[in-house]
């Protein structure tokens, strides 16, 4: 087509408007970034499901409260025991923390057995900035310790600050990361910069788009944000934007060397790439929104919030991205930019498969070619041998204490804590009984295993302990009292969850409707519920996609093998990162979500290079036959299908920056699971399975009544002709 016969609206106007509407959108969305922190929460109770033991004892304990306040606690370690003169000066300090006014009455100090240690109680309430309340905290009590002592602030309080101020990169650190890695892999695809430049723009642009969209799902309070899903959002809107920008990029290019008209190159690669860039995008988006079905709150919040990343990139990509390229034509590719080729080599006769390829895609396709079962044995036994290290995997659930990485006073704290007092002093087990089984409940928790002490509490939280001049009535709220139990192990450890689940035994015996609460209970319910989800959620995702690429690929053998092929995938790379998160970082243990997280970003994103690869296969299929399409497809998508997947993969390995334990991990899982579907699973498993069994891939469409000798077969010999 001549460019002059091309309407100055389709060449000009349409790619500029784009243009201008989402600089519109990214003028808007960028700034909101900074504000994602005033509808982002990092309470890990309120991502229970409601129907929880742990949230219910919430709601109870909620009623006994005059205010939302959560417990900071100042420990203050000595080498040997407090002199009568030390104490003068921790009480000296109480003083200085309550004119902090902080929230209620400061409780301490209180002298630990060993005389090494003392700590205080000090509330602080949620309705403030909880990091910049324990930093002004922690500036007075630290300087304030007498010589030769060390103070620290631990407790709900502490460690929830800790956990915000590590989460404190997602903004600019992590988007750094992310995007120069990018850059770097795409300035050495494309050996260009401008290339590189504007898919970077469209990458950016869509995650912009998506803070817009996912801010306001939050400020209406349709979701729940927190620092993981807001990690995640920008980590899988820069890869997935790449990658549908990737794939829409090749065919442009290759267009260009059918045409000079770049308006027409756009409509070419637009009408090529459009099936399978939405085929993909809508496996993934709805593959995520498959966590609307998790009873964890957090669960449901990342559905929709990757989800709507996952849209803004399809978008950006199939609007903003070729308006770019329809301005930029072939000066997108300068230095080397696509040359026209002559009539006779645009369509080169296919006789094998292997025409017009060289390299490294050239043998891999005269591998598969000529050892298809072996390829395809040997592969799948790999990956079986990789996944037993599944049953090394230990995701119950970590400690608090373990789940930041970085430098933290209040882990340090917590281990102060441990060796002084009852490790479990500051986030006591809360048990809700019945007033009339007051009593009988108190005297069961008192003898259960893992609890040092426990106690009924007054009006005002104030403790009944029998001594003089403490209150001797409990507090009474609709029939109900409460107690407070301290657990003998950490709040955060296993020990703890299992003293919880005896606890909650124990106490029903006498009373069936007392409930068990607190932050050990909370733990212990969404490592419960976690589990729960990976078994609900695994096989509505698979249904789902295998529902989709049966719409795509027209065929109910392909989609199948497909499936098992990336779950065979999920499940080696989830065996590997078992040893390395055992053997290599030596972790405790991963938090009870990594599973299904890693599943859902796996399975989706794995099928994404299948539904690539087979979409091409089949439109090769459709002109050559299966076996040859096979190895045409194979070929022609491999350098953009392999690029896709580093970019994936180096995308997600920024979040291992942030020193966060279910981040780290989840970068390694996604990391790893990627390149290895990249380089094994679609590069040698598919393309070999799909050769050995040939044009029966396709059943039960047309494509599987091909002829007899294409059902047969042959290998493709080195000798074909190439280029023809």
């Amino acid at each position: 087509m001549n460019p002059r016969k091309v309407p100055f609206w389709l060449r000009w106007l349409v790619p500029v408007v784009l243009v201008i509407t989402w600089l519109g959108i990214a003028g808007v969305g960028g700034p909101t970034f900074g504000r994602l922190d005033e509808v982002s929460s990092n309470d890990q109770a309120s991502f229970l499901p409601a129907g929880a033991e742990a949230t219910e004892a919430g709601d109870w304990q909620a009623k006994f409260r005059d205010s939302e306040e959560i417990p900071a606690v100042v420990i203050l370690e000595n080498g040997a025991a407090f002199t009568p003169a030390q104490l003068g000066e921790a009480a000296k300090l109480k003083a200085d923390i309550e004119a902090l006014k902080l929230g209620s009455a400061v409780v301490g100090p209180i002298p630990s057995e060993d005389g090494k240690a003392v700590q205080y109680i000090v509330p602080i309430s949620s309705t403030d900035e909880i990091r910049d309340v324990v930093k002004e905290l922690r500036d007075v009590v630290q300087p304030g310790a007498p010589d030769g002592m060390k103070a620290f602030v631990t407790g709900p309080a502490g460690l929830t600050a800790d956990l915000v101020n590590a989460f404190g990169g997602i903004d600019g650190i992590l988007l750094l990361v992310a995007l120069g890695a990018v850059f770097v892999i795409l300035l050495l695809v494309y050996r260009s910069v401008v290339l590189p430049l504007a898919v970077l723009f469209t990458s950016v642009f869509a995650l912009c788009a998506a803070i817009l969209l996912v801010f306001g799902m939050a400020k209406a309070g349709w979701i729940q944000l927190n620092g993981q899903s807001q990690g995640i959002l920008s980590i899988l809107v820069i890869g997935a934007a790449t990658d549908y920008a990737l794939l829409f990029v090749a065919r442009f290019r290759e267009a260009l060397t059918h045409t000079n008209n770049r308006t027409q190159a756009v409509l070419t690669a637009w009408k090529a790439s459009f099936e399978p860039i939405l085929a993909s995008g809508a496996t993934v988006i709805i593959a995520l929104l498959c966590l609307l079905f998790s009873d964890l709150n957090s669960n449901k919040a990342l559905g929709p919030v990757a989800a709507a990343g996952i849209l803004c990139s399809l978008f950006a990509a199939l609007t903003l991205l070729p308006a770019l390229m329809a301005l930029l034509g072939r000066a997108a590719f300068w230095p080397f930019r696509p040359k026209l080729l002559p009539d006779d080599e645009r369509e080169p006769e296919i006789v094998t498969g292997l025409e017009g390829q060289k390299g490294l895609w050239r043998a891999t396709g005269r591998l598969v070619s000529k050892r298809p079962r072996v390829v395809w044995v040997a592969s799948v036994l790999l990956l079986l041998v990789a996944a037993t290290g599944v049953l090394q995997l230990k995701a119950n659930g970590v400690p608090q204490t373990d789940v930041i990485l970085a430098k933290s006073d209040a882990v340090d704290g917590q281990e102060a804590l441990a060796r002084h007092f009852d490790a479990g002093s500051g986030s006591p087990a809360v048990v809700v009984a019945s007033q009339g089984a007051a009593q009988q409940v108190l005297d069961k928790v008192k003898t259960a295993n893992g609890v040092g002490d426990a106690y009924l509490l007054a009006d005002g939280n104030v403790p009944i302990t029998g001594a003089p001049g403490t209150p001797s009535e409990p507090a009474v709220r609709d029939g109900r009292v409460l107690i407070n139990a301290t657990l003998d192990s950490a709040a955060d450890s296993i020990e703890a969850e299992n003293a919880v689940k005896e606890l909650r035994s124990s106490v029903r015996e006498v009373d069936s409707e007392a409930l068990v609460g607190g932050v050990t209970a909370t733990a212990l319910d969404t490592n419960t519920t976690a589990q729960r989800d990976l078994v609900v959620i695994i096989p509505i995702v698979l249904v789902v996609i295998l529902f989709i690429l049966m719409l795509l690929l027209r065929s109910v053998v392909a989609p199948v093998l497909l499936v098992l092929s990336v779950v065979l995938s999920y499940g080696a790379a989830m065996g590997v990162s078992a040893w390395v998160f055992n053997g290599f970082f030596g972790f405790s243990g991963a938090d009870a979500t990594v599973p299904l997280f890693g599943f859902v970003f796996l399975v989706a994103l794995g099928v994404d290079y299948n539904i690539f690869l087979m979409s091409r296969v089949r439109e090769e299929s459709l002109k050559h036959g299966t076996r040859p399409g096979i190895l045409r497809g194979l070929g022609v998508t491999g350098g953009v299908i392999t690029s896709a997947g580093v970019v994936l993969a180096a995308t997600f390995a920024a979040l291992g920056v942030i020193p966060i334990m279910f981040l780290v991990q989840l970068a390694f899982i996604v990391a790893f699971g990627v390149l290895l579907d990249t380089v094994l699973v679609r590069s040698l498993l598919v393309p070999a399975l799909a050769y050995d069994i040939g044009g029966r891939i396709w059943w039960p469409n047309k494509l599987a009544r091909e002829s007899s000798a294409d059902s047969a077969g042959s290998p493709a010999e080195e000798e074909a002709p190439v280029g023809r």
